[in-house]
């Protein structure tokens, strides 16, 4: 956070995953005494940002911001030292105070003011930045003075704007107010609801109002209009929308739009690998004198990836990498090609089935066989020991989560729905890497395709696809783009396999995630990976990829299977009519199958356990008996 008199202050710490899935830019970030916001790429320290390789991400963050974005970075970064003096404590993500309405926490004060009123002062602690906070000077018990805590209301609208809750003009309803008014925000009763807070004036012809006075549908005609604020930009544009009064810490506040890829292989060879991976600066190179390139190499900003295979070895790899390049061999790195630009899943898909396993730094696999008792569906089991995951923040959105709309072909209108990071047009994004493990399942295509085509599952398509379709038509989405039923059978699958695997793998279940791979046409796929993965630069233990054996795998899908037959909150779960209930899944709910937003990459939408096993309600086209 910055302050005027003192310049940067450190005011608490963040992992750089934490940025790109909880508190990223544009979000609310609660600290124990402090409320603040993420600061817009403008504010950033660039030069502090490493840049980071993923050809397959950058060109798909450029399809969706435009083709100015030339990098990918993590955030702003010096190794810590002893001294919270040094220069890497004033090196971080900026933040700024936000809201910027402030309370004083002594119960006989209870005064509600902006901290620029100057009632407010900050105190900074350069030892355990984690206790800055601001104080009042009202002075409680023992003449300490009591601690100024965030305004606890905000205004949001789904447009992405947020902005403070406007206090002076709720409790005067509008009016002018004379100059000299002082504001207490008084709580009654101990539930802490809406009901019991009430805003009070020092005008003696205005009476305290309530909270709940500013929430729902009366709120919305209660409050001015929006004012269409980005505060992490500090800019205002114009806003159509109604404003909706939300919790500061509300989980709707703010989601993340990304975009994640994992690191594929180019290569069988682990040096080849790493030279492919690094084409784009290494590439010049080779266009100089063999000596003058020896003596550029190491210094080169991939030299640490490359070190240790040495100067002689990395030059030679470049130089025949160089000549397959010249002779236009196929699959040389480069640019990515027009199909991998657009396509994400492909070519994931196709290094997980490959016949051969793979056993390169950030990509090892390894071919188990099939469990006895899934022979009849399960075509491909694949143990990934070692992956890497790059993902990469693209926008944010309020009030709803991207996942939980359509994804639409036209990338113009993802973005008109998508807060941007910066003022002007990115010309790179921030991104973390993640490394773990996993398990990759493949079905047989052809058991899939025949299940497809029974009447049971067509008639009950109809039933998901027409509440998809009322659902996205009453929230203003004209082509609402159905996943297929494919999709549907596969994501319930996942979901089941989380929770039993969850409960043997030593892992907590949000943190085990899910990529679904379901297509139908020229190149279908049908199958799922279940992984685990951690900013550490070692990974994960391998306890997920210990399940997988099918010594162990057997057992973990059949008590999957049977949980999912039954459910406590049956029969009103297993009878659930998505038509009815205005919902985006059938025989699913909390007790059964829903996940963690951290696990679930469609917002638990899009699950059915009558899909995959007969429920209470019957065999509506069960994929598996």
């Amino acid at each position: 956070m910055t302050t005027p008199a003192n310049g940067p202050l450190r005011v608490g710490e963040l992992r750089p995953s934490q940025l790109l899935h909880t508190y990223g830019i544009g979000s609310v970030t609660d600290l124990p005494n402090l409320s603040t916001m993420v600061l817009g790429l403008d504010h950033w320290e660039l030069g502090k940002a490493t840049p980071l390789t993923e050809d397959r991400l950058l060109a798909a963050v450029r399809r969706r911001l435009g083709p100015q974005v030339a990098t990918l970075r993590t955030p702003p970064h010096l190794p810590e030292t002893t001294s919270p003096f040094d220069e890497w404590a004033r090196v971080g993500v900026p933040v700024a105070l936000f809201p910027r309405w402030l309370r004083c926490s002594r119960e006989r004060c209870n005064r509600l003011a902006p901290a620029s009123s100057g009632l407010f002062e900050l105190v900074e602690n350069f030892f355990r930045p984690e206790e800055t906070r601001y104080v009042h000077n009202c002075h409680g018990q023992g003449r300490r003075r009591p601690t100024a805590v965030p305004a606890r209301f905000l205004l949001a609208c789904p447009a992405g704007h947020l902005d403070d809750f406007p206090w002076m003009y709720f409790v005067h309803r509008g009016a002018p107010h004379p100059d000299g008014c002082t504001l207490e925000l008084l709580e009654r009763g101990t539930m802490g609801e809406a009901a019991n807070i009430f805003v009070r004036c020092s005008c003696k012809d205005v009476k305290a109002r309530s909270l709940a006075e500013a929430m729902g549908a009366r709120g919305e005609r209660e409050l001015p209009a929006c004012r269409g604020h980005h505060p992490h930009l500090g800019t205002f544009e114009e806003c159509g929308e109604k404003v909706r009064t939300i919790a500061l810490g509300a989980t709707n506040s703010w989601f993340a739009s990304q975009l994640r890829v994992f690191s594929l292989p180019r290569a069988r060879e682990p040096l080849a690998q790493a030279v492919r991976e690094h084409w784009g600066r290494l590439s010049p190179l080779a266009a100089v004198p063999a000596e003058t390139a020896r003596a550029l190499l190491p210094t080169q900003t991939c030299w640490p990836d490359l070190e240790p295979y040495g100067v002689d070895r990395v030059w030679e790899a470049v130089a025949r990498e160089a000549a397959h390049v010249a002779a236009g061999q196929p699959g040389q790195p480069g640019q990515p090609s027009e199909e991998e630009e657009f396509d994400l899943a492909a070519p994931e898909w196709r290094a997980f089935t490959k016949p051969r396993p793979y056993d390169l730094p950030d990509f090892t696999t390894e071919h188990e066989p099939v469990p006895a008792g899934a022979s009849g569906w399960l075509h491909r089991v694949v143990l990934v020991h070692r992956l890497r995951e790059v993902a990469a923040l693209t926008g944010f959105t309020r009030i709803d989560a991207p996942e939980w709309l359509p994804q639409s072909d036209d990338p113009a209108q993802e973005r008109r729905r998508i807060a941007p990071l910066s003022r002007e047009a990115s010309t790179w994004v921030p991104c973390a890497e993640l490394r773990g493990e996993g398990v990759f399942l493949a079905f047989d295509e052809k058991r899939v395709a025949a299940w497809e085509e029974d009447p049971a599952v067509l008639d009950r398509e109809k039933v998901l696809r027409g509440a998809h379709r009322t659902w996205c038509l009453a929230r203003g989405i004209a082509e609402p783009h159905w996943p297929g039923i494919r999709y549907v059978l596969l994501h319930t699958f996942a979901h089941t396999l989380i929770r039993e695997l969850a409960l043997e793998c030593g892992y907590g279940a949000s943190g085990i995630a899910e990529r679904v791979y379901a297509r139908t046409g020229d190149e279908p796929m049908a199958g799922i990976l279940l992984y685990t993965a951690a900013p550490d630069s070692e990974g994960t233990l391998g306890g997920l990829v210990s399940l997988g054996r099918h010594e162990s795998l057997g057992a973990s899908i059949e008590q999957a299977l049977s949980a999912a037959r039954l459910c406590s909150s049956d029969p009103i779960c297993a009878e659930h009519d998505p038509r009815i209930h205005g919902r985006l899944h059938g025989a699913a709910c909390h007790a059964c199958l829903f996940a963690a937003e951290t696990s679930c990459e469609r917002g638990n939408h899009y699950l059915d356990r009558a899909l995959l096993v007969e429920t209470l309600a019957g065999d509506p086209g069960a994929f598996l008996p």
